[in-house]
């Protein structure tokens, strides 16, 4: 096979279908941040654990370092310009997002699919990127919302009530 350039990479990539999530954190300082992220796996059911990716040298990996909690938000169908906003640093994101605290303290954005407080238990180097696992400590899903699907560099939806014989 002949060598392929970055590009070529990442449009390979984009042929895998992945939902669409924001991951929340704080800082030292108790302030809110936010990120839209679509490397999201699920790991084991026991214990309850998830991997998610971020950059290296992304500005929010102090604060989901060992030990600090996130909170994942399964973005909505509807929910593409949350995926937007949240892909991009802003000051003060969560102006005109509808949101409120969880009791977690932690930034919860309304109407999403599902949600997934963790706490990072361990974080691996994956070339530019670092790979967090966490623990699931608590979750909410609403079965009846259809989530955000992102493949071939754009957003998709997915109709669930079709059905398939088995």
């Amino acid at each position: 096979m002949a060598p392929f350039t970055s590009q070529e990479l990442r449009k390979g990539f984009s042929s895998f279908a992945t939902g669409v999530t924001v991951i929340t954190c704080l800082d030292e300082e108790g302030m809110h941040h936010g990120i839209t992220i679509s490397s999201f796996n699920t790991v084991s059911l026991e214990p309850p654990l998830i991997l998610w990716s971020l950059k290296k040298h992304s500005r929010l990996m102090p604060w989901v370092e060992v030990g600090k909690k996130h909170l994942i938000h399964v973005l909505e169908r509807s929910q593409e310009n949350l995926a937007m906003h949240f892909a991009t640093v802003k000051l003060d994101q969560f102006v005109g997002v509808e949101h409120k605290l969880a009791v977690s303290g932690l930034t919860q954005i309304e109407h999403c699919v599902a949600y997934y407080e963790c706490e990072t238990i361990t974080v691996h180097i994956g070339g530019d990127h670092n790979i967090i696992v966490a623990k699931v400590i608590n979750l909410k899903n609403d079965p009846e919302k259809e989530p955000l699907i992102f493949a071939r560099s754009k957003f998709v939806g997915v109709d669930f009530t079709e059905t398939h014989p088995n």
